[in-house]
């Protein structure tokens, strides 16, 4: 089918959307440029000045360009239904000890299904946005694969976007490596772009401070949980915490903790306040369940499919066989991967091809 009609795009102000938005408007697509507002530092309560994607300059750089070259421009504010949904999880994660991944979260629940409320109210057939990921139709489904440039490939965090979603997703960088798209900014007119720093921190933790952020958004968190036992994995305790929400699976610095040799946060239990520590080897795991999944590549997974597993976002992957259980999916790898760590995404890839996603429950 062809993909020439009205798209809506979101535009950051950064390189890849703002060159997402121009190279469709340059192939002949009637492009509408829209900037999400989701979180304002004033709110988080960080001294930090707004960076990145919720910022006046971003919102104005993203306007200057659509007005330059001649399409709308609208700024939607989304901090009500981001809040609600994604800064809750995140608080609920940690408090339940886990770890969780906010951007995959907002991806799935706000800015897709965002994009796609406001699409349909301008008669927008597509929505489009500067992720390094790409989409094709196959077998009646809509497949999600990794972008040309590995190193910046973002399809482990569009994991959660449903058919459809992707059936009305363009994603015109996943066919570019990014040295090619700070060129084509270079062409447009925007060096400046080409040349500007990308960010990497998650939007309503400013200055990377999560657990700044915990204390800020838990009134007496600090007073709860601090104090509890360091122990090891046959429960010899061998110190004392500032609180299990301020911990994460393979956690080696800021223990504040010397027992002579490298010790790593193996398992948090919040139940008891506990954190347990152990020697890198106890990392190793070779069995995960992974829960709410959604099946992207195919409508199933075969018994015992094999795939490679990532379960984190730069984590390069591991072979592992595939098993449904209830609704969930085990995974069991060749050999031993280090740090599953509950809350975090897993994504099975065939090839390039993600078969499917999910939250990672617990490691086995």
């Amino acid at each position: 089918m062809s993909r020439h009609g009205k798209v809506l795009v979101a535009m950051s102000g950064g390189i890849d959307s703002t060159v997402t938005a121009l190279m469709l408007h340059e192939q002949g697509y009637e492009v509408v440029g829209i900037t999400m507002k989701t979180w304002d530092y004033a709110s988080a309560g960080s001294s930090k000045k707004e960076t990145g994607c919720c910022n006046l300059d971003s919102f104005n750089d993203a306007r200057a360009a659509a007005v330059h070259h001649g399409f709308p421009h609208f700024v939607l504010d989304i901090r009500e239904e981001f809040g609600d949904y994604v800064i809750n999880n995140f608080v609920e994660e940690y408090m339940a000890g886990r770890t969780p991944n906010p951007c995959v979260l907002c991806n799935t629940h706000i800015k897709w299904r965002a994009l796609m409320k406001r699409a349909d109210a301008m008669d927008c057939a597509f929505i489009a946005t500067g992720h390094y990921a790409q989409i094709r139709e196959e077998n009646s489904r809509w497949v999600l694969s990794k972008g040309l440039d590995e190193l910046k490939d973002q399809s482990y965090v569009l994991w959660g976007l449903e058919q459809d979603v992707l059936a009305r997703t363009i994603l015109p960088l996943g066919k570019y490596r990014k040295t090619e798209i700070r060129q084509m900014a270079e062409d447009f007119g925007y060096p400046e772009l080409a040349k500007k720093a990308e960010s990497y921190e998650i939007c309503f933790v400013p200055d990377n401070d999560y657990r700044g952020f915990l204390k800020r958004r838990v009134d007496g968190l600090e007073e709860q949980v601090n104090g509890g036992n360091f122990v090891l994995s046959d429960g010899t305790i061998v110190g004392h915490h500032k609180g299990y929400p301020f911990y994460t699976i393979g956690q080696r610095k800021g223990l504040d903790i010397a027992l002579g040799r490298p010790i790593y946060v193996t398992e948090i239990i919040p139940e008891t306040n506990t954190v347990v520590l152990g020697d890198e080897e106890e990392l190793n795991r070779t069995e995960t369940l992974v829960a709410g999944i959604n099946y992207i590549k195919y409508d199933h997974i075969p018994e015992g499919m094999e795939a490679i597993t990532k379960i984190r976002y730069k984590d390069k992957g591991a072979l592992s066989n595939l098993y449904n259980v209830d609704g969930k999916v085990k995974v069991n790898f060749y050999g031993n991967v280090k740090g599953i760590a509950p809350g975090q995404s897993a994504v099975f890839y065939e090839g390039d091809d993600v078969i499917a996603g999910g939250i990672i429950q617990r490691s086995l």
